[in-house]
C-alpha cells in the first residue's frame, strides 16, 4: 500500500518506522568493480519525542492512517459548517452571542485536544502547536459570535488593485483604468530598422522545390532570387533524364528584363534596387537544371550558392487500361492500371460497388526488377555527384493488375483519383476530367472503367421426373416445365440458351444433343416427341450457369380412348313389359372417363344430353326412362385423362318401355302454412299410362277423410281441399293410382298443412284511460300497440296527420309504434308472415301533442334602449346598487345560465358562467358594479321543470349596461419629497396629479404644515385636462416639512370618489442651493489628466455636465468631484444639485481636453531596409496632435539570432513644425521613437526615463 504513486496534492503517506535498505551512489557499473561493503547510514532521529513507532488507536489492518486522516479534516470541515451556519443565525442580543462564544470554545478545545489520543500519523502535535490552534479557534469564535467586523472588503480592494489596478471614474461615466488612458501604445507605432547587406549572390530554386510537366502544365516556372546585384546575362545547364546529355541554356539582357516585369505584379516583387528578387524562368523541358553563370551589369561573375539539381519530371499519370465490360458473379476482375512517373509511386483509386464507395490506396509502386536509388542517396538535399546519374528521376511505365473476386452482381466502377510520384508531384482526378473522357473517349486517357457483373442463370424441373412422367395427347405438344433462376434473386431478365440430351422412346441408343434459345419466363419451349428430356446446361448471353436436379423429363403418348358396351333389359315386375335397360362398359385409355350420350324419345322429338363419369375402366349403369315409349341413346362422345371429347361414331341403343303408373307431390318435403277459413291447393306428378284413377285422404285430429279422382289424363294436376275452418296440422296423403292396364299401385306420399287458428288484430292501447299523449317537444313518443293473434313479427300500417302511410314491423305482441310529431295517428292494416288481418275500429286513433316550451323576458320598465336580441340598460356608477326584472313564462321553477363578459377599463377579465334559478314567473338580477368598464349578461341557456335547454328554440337574450368608473386621482409620484429652493427659480412648487375619470373636475386638497394644528382646505375646480400641475404659492412655503394630501374629487358625469387618510401624499421641504468651483485654474487637459472640483452643500451632490454635447449626470458622496480625462473633447459643467433640497444651481464652467500626440515610424510597421555599405535609407515620421512638435528616438543594435533586443547606440532629439519629417540615415541599427510632445501634450513610451535638459536629450532605461 505504501508503494502506491500519491498526488501532489494528496496526504502524505504514512512514516515507515522499519530501516530501508541501502542505496547506490554509483552506477551498476561501479558496483560490479568494488568489493568493499558500504557502511551503513545512521538512522533518522524522530523531529519530537512522540514516536511513530507508536501504533495508532484505530490499527491501520482496519482502517489505513490516509483514511483516518481523511476523517478527521471531514470533521473539521463539519464543524466549520455548523459554525458559519450558526454566525448567519445570529440574533442582535448580547446573551445569544456569550453562549455560541462558550460552546465553540468548548467544541474546539474537545476536538484538538482529543485529536492526539487517537495517535494519527503527522497529526500527533506538540503542545505548543496545540495551544497556539487552541487560540486561533477561540479568537476567531470571538469576532464572529460577536459579530466583530473583519476587514476582508478592504483586503480584496487592496488585492484587486494590484492584480487590475485601480479603476477611476471616466468622463464618459464609466471606471477605466488611469494606466490604459496615459501609457497607449498605439500613440508611438513603427521601427525603420537598416541592415548593410553583403556581396550580391544568385541562387537558383531556393526552397528546393521539384517540378513537373505535362500536357495541362506545359511549363515550369524555376524561381532565381537575386540579392544585392542586377544580371544582365544568366546560364542554365539542363541535363537530359534519358540520354543524360547536357544543354546549355543562354539567359540575355532581354529576357531578364522580362523576368522583372512579370515578377512586378507579384506582392512580394520590391522596386527598390538592392532588396532580394525572385525571377521566374519558364522551361518546357524534363531534366536536371542547375544556375552555372551569373553575370551582373559590371561584368563580373555574381556569387551563385551551389544548391542540388532543380529537378524537372513529366507529371505522373495513371489511366485503366480497356477490360471486358461484362463478367459474371465470382470472376476475377480483369481490370488492370497503367502508371507512369518517377517510381516509386503512389495511386489511389475508388471502388464503388453498386452504389457503396471505398476508397483504396496502393504506395510504394516500383517497376520489376528496379533498385531505388532512394537508398543510396540523400532524398532531401538530392546532391549529386560528379557523374550525374539521371536513373533515379526517370519515368517509368508500370501495369497494375486489381485482381478481385467478384462476390456481388451489379455495377462496378473504378476510378483514378489521384496519383504521385517519387518527388511528391501529385495529380488530382477531379470529376470534371472524368466528364471528359466520357465525351473523348477515343482521344483521350481511359480513366476510369465500369463492370457490369451479371448473375449466374439456374434451371431445374418441375412437376415432371421419370417416376411422374408427363403425358400428351397424340400429335400434341406440351410445355417443358422449366423452372428458371439466377445465384441472385429471382430470375434473369436476359433469355436463356439450355442445353439438354434427348433420347426417343423408340430408339434408347440413339441420344441426340440439342438446346433452347431464347428460353424465357414468358416463352417456355414445347415439346412433342416422346422420350426422355436431360439438361445438361445452361447460359445467357454473358454468364454460364448451373443445371439443379430434378433435371430429367420422361415425355409419354398414352393410346386414345374406346369403349365397347353389352346391355341387358329390365322387366316391370306387374305388367311384365320392359321398363330399362342395364348396361356394362368396358373401357380403354387414361382414368378417368367421361362418357357424352344422347337420349332421344322417338315421335316426340325431346332430346336429353347427359355425361356419366367413370373412374375405372370398367362400369356399369341403368337406363330407365320416366315416360313410356320407343327411346334411342347415342353414345358421342368419350374423354380421359389425356384425350378430350373424342368422338365415337355407330354406337347406339334402342329400346321400348312402357313404366308403370306412380305418383308423387310436388315439393312433397315443405310443409304447406295455410290460414284459417281458407282452401289449400297442392300440385301432383303423375307417371305411366293414362288415364289415372286417384285415391287420397285429409287426416285431421283424428279423423280420416277419404276422397278419389277419376279419369284423369294429365301428368300434372292440382287437388285442391275444402276450405279449412279448424285451426291445427293437417295431412293429405296419396293412398293409391291405377293406370290404363289397371295395375293399382299403392303410394306413400304425404303432404303436412298448417292452418292457423286465428287471423292477427291490432288495435291502440290505452294510456291512463285515453288514446292520447302530452309530451316534450321533439322527443320521440311511443304509441302502445295490441296484437293479437298469427305469429310474429307483424307488418303494422298506419296514417300520420299529413296522410302519409307507413310501415312498421313489429315483433312483440306489446311492442310500440315511436313517433317524433304531434298529430292523430290511425292504424289501417296487419299481417302477419302468413295471413292477413283486421283493425281494431275502436282502438284505431292516437292523438300526440307538444306540451310548451319555456320562455324568458326583460321588464319594460328596466328597457333603456333595445337593439336587436340586445337590451341596452341605463349606466351607472361604480359601486351604485341596480338590478333587473327578469319574466318567465313556462312550467316553474326555471333555470336561466347567463355568461358575465366584463371589459374593465384596465386589464381583461375572463368570462363567468353564472345561473339565475326562479320558482315563480318573475325574478330580480342584481347587476354587479363592482368594477367600472361594460358588462354584458348573456342569456344563453333556459329551462323549466320539463325542459332542458335547445339552443334551436331559444333566442338568446343579452343585457347590457355600462358602469361607469367613479373618478379618482393620484399624485404622480406618491410619498414623493418636493424639494424647493429657498430663493424662487424655475420648476419649482408644482405638484403633478393624475385624475381618472370624464372632465370637468372638482378636486379637494388638503396642506398640513410641520409645527401647525390645522391643515389649510383648497378646492380646484374646473379641471378640464386628466393631468394637472399643483401650483402652491411660494409665499405661502415655509422653510422646512409640509404634506400635501388628496380629500375628494368627483368628475363629468356626476360621481364622487372621497379619499381617506391612508392615501399617499406628498412632502414639501424647502432648502438652501449647492454650489461648484474648479481646484485647477487652467482650462486646457490632457488625456490622462485628472478635473478636480470642489463642491459645497450637503452629500451626496447631482452633478450635470455635457461632454461632446452628450449631457450626463454624475453622483458625488464627497465634497470633491473628480474624473479622469479618458478621451478628448470639451467638459462643460451645467449644474449642481445636493441630497438635501434637490434644488439645481446652473453654472457653465468649460473644460478642454486634448489628446496625447503621436507618432508612425514608416507608416507604423516594422519596416526592413537592405543597403550597401556606404548607402542610405530615408526614415519617415508622421505626427499626429497640434504642432508644433518635439520627439526623441533612439538607434539600437538589431536583434540577435537569439531573438534579444541590443543595446542603445544613439539618441537623438528633433523638432518639426509640420505633421511630417524626413530623416536620412546610413548607419546599421533598430530606429525607433520613444516620446513625443505637441503644443499641448506630450507622452513618454512606458518604462523610458528622460534625463537631463541638454541640448541633445538622451534616454535612459
Amino acid at each position: 500500500m505504501d508503494q502506491t504513486p500519491r498526488l501532489r496534492s494528496a496526504y502524505p503517506a504514512t512514516p515507515q518506522t522499519s530501516r530501508r535498505p541501502p542505496r547506490f551512489l554509483g552506477s551498476p557499473q561501479d558496483t560490479k568493480r568494488g568489493s568493499a561493503p558500504l557502511r551503513n547510514i545512521p538512522p533518522v532521529k524522530p523531529a519530537f519525542s512522540q514516536s511513530t513507532s507508536v501504533d495508532p488507536l484505530i490499527p491501520e489492518h482496519i482502517l489505513d492512517a490516509p483514511t483516518q486522516r481523511l476523517f478527521v479534516v471531514s470533521a473539521a470541515v463539519a464543524l466549520w459548517t455548523w459554525r458559519l451556519f450558526d454566525w448567519g443565525t445570529l440574533s442582535e442580543a448580547e446573551e445569544q452571542s456569550l453562549w455560541l462564544f462558550m460552546k465553540w470554545v468548548i467544541i474546539d478545545g474537545l476536538f484538538l485536544f482529543g485529536l492526539p489520543a487517537l495517535r494519527i500519523p503527522w497529526l500527533e502535535w506538540s503542545p505548543s502547536t496545540m495551544l497556539m490552534l487552541f487560540g486561533s479557534h477561540a479568537l476567531v469564535d470571538g469576532m464572529l459570535m460577536f459579530r466583530i467586523p473583519l476587514p476582508i472588503a478592504p483586503a480584496f480592494a487592496a488585492v484587486g488593485r494590484s492584480v487590475w489596478g485601480a479603476y477611476e471614474l471616466a468622463v464618459n461615466e464609466h471606471n477605466v483604468n488611469p494606466d490604459s488612458v496615459k501609457f497607449n501604445e498605439s500613440l508611438i507605432l513603427g521601427r525603420q530598422i537598416i541592415h548593410i547587406l553583403p556581396e550580391g549572390s544568385a541562387i537558383l530554386n531556393p526552397n528546393k522545390q521539384v517540378y513537373c510537366i505535362d500536357t495541362t502544365r506545359t511549363e515550369a516556372k524555376l524561381p532565381i532570387r537575386i540579392n544585392s546585384t542586377n544580371p544582365i546575362s544568366m546560364d542554365l545547364l539542363r541535363t537530359d533524364l534519358d540520354t543524360q546529355a547536357n544543354e546549355t541554356i543562354h539567359i540575355t539582357k532581354a529576357q531578364i528584363k522580362t523576368m522583372h516585369k512579370e515578377a512586378s505584379r507579384l506582392n512580394s516583387y520590391s522596386d527598390k534596387e538592392f532588396e532580394p528578387k525572385t525571377l521566374y524562368f519558364s522551361v518546357k523541358k524534363p531534366g536536371l537544371y542547375v544556375l552555372s553563370k551569373v553575370i551582373d551589369e559590371s561584368n563580373l561573375e555574381v556569387a551563385r550558392k551551389q544548391l542540388a539539381h532543380t529537378v524537372v519530371v513529366s507529371c505522373p499519370k495513371a489511366e485503366v487500361r480497356p477490360s471486358t465490360p461484362n463478367q459474371c458473379k465470382g470472376e476475377l476482375s480483369k481490370v488492370e492500371i497503367e502508371v507512369t512517373g518517377a517510381p516509386p509511386l503512389t495511386l489511389k483509386y475508388r471502388k464503388v460497388v453498386n452504389r457503396s464507395p471505398q476508397d483504396a490506396t496502393l504506395e510504394n509502386i516500383l517497376p520489376d526488377d528496379y533498385a531505388s536509388p532512394w537508398a543510396k542517396h540523400d532524398q532531401g538535399a538530392l546532391i549529386l555527384p560528379n557523374k550525374v546519374d539521371t536513373i533515379w528521376a526517370k519515368s517509368h511505365q508500370i501495369s497494375v493488375p486489381l485482381a478481385e473476386s467478384l462476390s456481388s452482381a451489379g455495377n462496378w466502377s473504378y476510378s483514378i483519383e489521384e496519383v504521385r510520384d517519387a518527388f511528391g508531384n501529385t495529380v488530382t482526378y477531379t470529376r470534371k476530367d472524368h466528364e471528359e473522357q466520357q465525351r473523348q473517349l477515343a482521344k483521350g486517357s481511359v480513366l476510369h472503367q465500369v463492370i457490369n457483373v451479371h448473375e449466374r442463370p439456374i434451371v431445374t424441373l418441375h412437376g415432371c421426373s421419370p417416376q411422374r412422367p408427363l403425358k400428351v395427347a397424340k400429335g400434341k405438344k406440351t410445355k417443358l416445365p422449366l423452372r428458371l433462376g439466377s445465384t441472385g434473386k429471382g430470375e434473369i431478365s436476359e433469355p436463356y440458351d439450355i442445353d439438354y440430351v434427348f433420347t426417343p422412346d423408340d430408339d434408347k441408343l440413339s441420344a441426340k444433343e440439342k438446346s433452347f434459345k431464347g428460353v424465357t419466363g414468358a416463352n417456355q419451349q414445347e415439346i412433342q416427341e416422346p422420350g426422355l428430356y436431360a439438361l445438361t446446361g445452361v447460359s445467357t448471353r454473358f454468364c454460364s450457369g448451373e443445371v439443379l436436379e430434378p433435371a430429367s423429363c420422361i415425355l409419354q403418348v398414352p393410346p386414345q380412348p374406346q369403349l365397347a358396351l353389352t346391355t341387358e333389359e329390365i322387366f316391370d315386375k306387374c305388367a311384365g313389359s320392359p321398363i330399362g335397360l342395364q348396361v356394362d362398359l368396358d373401357l380403354v385409355g387414361t382414368p378417368p372417363f367421361e362418357v357424352h350420350y344422347r337420349m332421344t324419345r322417338i315421335g316426340s322429338g325431346v332430346e336429353t344430353k347427359d355425361v356419366l363419369r367413370f373412374p375405372e375402366s370398367r362400369a356399369q349403369f341403368k337406363l330407365i326412362p320416366k315416360q313410356a315409349g320407343q327411346h334411342r341413346y347415342d353414345f358421342l362422345e368419350i374423354s380421359d385423362a389425356v384425350y378430350q371429347r373424342q368422338r365415337l361414331s355407330g354406337i347406339s341403343l334402342d329400346q321400348t318401355v312402357k313404366p308403370s303408373a306412380s305418383a308423387d307431390f310436388v315439393n312433397a318435403s315443405e310443409r304447406k302454412l295455410a290460414c284459417i277459413d281458407e282452401a289449400v291447393s297442392l300440385d301432383v306428378a303423375l307417371q305411366g299410362d293414362g288415364p289415372f284413377h286417384i285415391e287420397y285422404e285429409i287426416l285431421h285430429n283424428g279423423r280420416r277423410v277419404k276422397r278419389e279422382l277419376s279419369d284423369v289424363t294429365e301428368q300434372q294436376i292440382k287437388i285442391s281441399t275444402d276450405p279449412l275452418t279448424e285451426g291445427g296440422d293437417y295431412t293429405l296423403a296419396l293412398v293409391s293410382v291405377t293406370d290404363q292396364s289397371g295395375c293399382k299401385e299403392f303410394l306413400k306420399s304425404e303432404s303436412r298443412i298448417s292452418v292457423r287458428h286465428q287471423k292477427p288484430r291490432v288495435g291502440f292501447k290505452a294510456v291512463d284511460g285515453q288514446r292520447a299523449i302530452s309530451a316534450l317537444e321533439g322527443k320521440a313518443v311511443d304509441l302502445p300497440l295490441r296484437l293479437e293473434g298469427g305469429d310474429g313479427p307483424w307488418s303494422v300500417t298506419y296514417v300520420d296527420k299529413s296522410g302519409h302511410e307507413r310501415g312498421i314491423h313489429v315483433k312483440n305482441a306489446n311492442d310500440r309504434v315511436t313517433v317524433a310529431h304531434e298529430g292523430t295517428y290511425e292504424l289501417t292494416s296487419v299481417r302477419d308472415g302468413t295471413c292477413p288481418g283486421v283493425v281494431d275500429e275502436a282502438a284505431k286513433d292516437f292523438e300526440v301533442s307538444w306540451i310548451p316550451r319555456p320562455e324568458l323576458r326583460i321588464a319594460s320598465t328596466d328597457i333603456a334602449e333595445r337593439k336587436g336580441g340586445t337590451i341596452v340598460k341605463a349606466d351607472v356608477c361604480e359601486g351604485d346598487e341596480d338590478a333587473v326584472e327578469v319574466l318567465f313564462k313556462g312550467s316553474p321553477p326555471y333555470s336561466a345560465n347567463y355568461q358575465l363578459h366584463v371589459q374593465p377599463l384596465k386589464g381583461s377579465m375572463s368570462p363567468k358562467d353564472l345561473s339565475l334559478r326562479a320558482v315563480q314567473n318573475v325574478a330580480t338580477l342584481r347587476m354587479d358594479t363592482k368594477l367600472a368598464g361594460l358588462y354584458e349578461y348573456r342569456f344563453n341557456k333556459l329551462e323549466d321543470s320539463h325542459y332542458q335547454h335547445s339552443s334551436k328554440h331559444f333566442s338568446p337574450l343579452t343585457v347590457r349596461q355600462r358602469v361607469q368608473p367613479r373618478p379618482s386621482v393620484a399624485f404622480s409620484s406618491p410619498e414623493k419629497t418636493y424639494r424647493f429652493c429657498s430663493t424662487e427659480s424655475d420648476g419649482e412648487q408644482v405638484i403633478p396629479i393624475t385624475l381618472y375619470g370624464v372632465p370637468p373636475f372638482d378636486v379637494e386638497i388638503e396642506i398640513k404644515h410641520h409645527g401647525t394644528a390645522r391643515p389649510e382646505t383648497v378646492a380646484l375646480t374646473g379641471i378640464t385636462e386628466t393631468s394637472h400641475n399643483i401650483r402652491i404659492p411660494h409665499s405661502r412655503l415655509q422653510k422646512g416639512k409640509s404634506a400635501v394630501s388628496l380629500r375628494r374629487v368627483s368628475d363629468g358625469r356626476g360621481c364622487i370618489r372621497s379619499l381617506d387618510s391612508t392615501t399617499p401624499h406628498v412632502q414639501i421641504s424647502v432648502h438652501d442651493a449647492p454650489t461648484i468651483s474648479p481646484l485647477e485654474a487652467q482650462t486646457d487637459f490632457c488625456v490622462g489628466d485628472r478635473i478636480n472640483f470642489a463642491l459645497s452643500g450637503v452629500a451626496p451632490f447631482n452633478v450635470f455636465y455635457s461632454f461632446e454635447g452628450a449631457a450626463r449626470k454624475a453622483v458625488a458622496n464627497s465634497a470633491t468631484f473628480r474624473r479622469l480625462a479618458e478621451k478628448p473633447g470639451t467638459l462643460v459643467v451645467t449644474g449642481v444639485q445636493d441630497d438635501a433640497s434637490q434644488c439645481k444651481a446652473t453654472t457653465n464652467i468649460t473644460k478642454n481636453i486634448h489628446s496625447l500626440p503621436s507618432v508612425r515610424v514608416s507608416n507604423g510597421r516594422d519596416s526592413y531596409v537592405d543597403i550597401h555599405e556606404g548607402g542610405e535609407a530615408e526614415i519617415l515620421f508622421e505626427f499626429g496632435g497640434v504642432p508644433p512638435f518635439e520627439f526623441t528616438y533612439t538607434r539600437s543594435a538589431n536583434t540577435d539570432k537569439y531573438g534579444r533586443s541590443g543595446k542603445v547606440l544613439d539618441t537623438r532629439s528633433e523638432h518639426s513644425e509640420g505633421h511630417s519629417l524626413r530623416i536620412r540615415a546610413h548607419e546599421e541599427g533598430t530606429y525607433e521613437v520613444v516620446s513625443i510632445k505637441d503644443r499641448f501634450c506630450s507622452y513618454t513610451k512606458p518604462g523610458v526615463k528622460m534625463a537631463g535638459k541638454e541640448k541633445q536629450k538622451k534616454l535612459g532605461y
